[in-house]
């Protein structure tokens, strides 16, 4: 039996400013933008190249906007990535690796697999992850 992740549910406040922050900004795709009941509405969209998509909306969950912390969107290099975003007006943190117990500025030296991480808030401080993987392959 395969279980396959589809759909993470992010809280926000404003629902157009997310999804215009994510399509315009970010790049996601949009799949869904439709009401679901009285007073509700779900807004899907899936970031370029990814199986599993992220949702928000009104009435789609009781978190409080800018408590989902730690999604990570993974990258083969980090570099391209945090230049393609900032230059889309994406406030992206700076590209910090991690090496030997401790945390170096830009990406791992040998740009090693899963070691090389960016940030980035949402507008309601919802917190990603850029992270590097298979930067050798790209």
């Amino acid at each position: 039996m395969e279980y396959k992740l589809e759909l993470v549910l992010i809280p926000v406040t404003d629902v157009d400013r997310a999804k215009k922050f994510y399509t315009g900004q970010m790049g996601f795709d949009l799949l869904v933008d439709t009401p679901i009941g009285p007073g509700k509405r779900i807004v899907q969209v899936t970031p370029p190249g990814s199986a599993c998509s992220i949702g928000f909306g009104t009435g789609v969950t009781a978190a409080p906007p800018g408590s989902q912390q730690g999604l990570h969107l993974v990258v083969s290099d980090i570099v391209v990535a945090h230049e393609e975003l900032a230059g889309r007006g994406v406030e992206v943190g700076d590209v910090k690796h991690y090496d030997q117990g401790g945390w170096g500025d830009g990406p791992h030296p040998d740009r090693g697999d899963y070691m090389s991480f960016a940030e980035i808030a949402d507008p309601d401080g919802n917190l990603w992850l850029l992270q590097e993987v298979n930067q050798a392959r790209a």
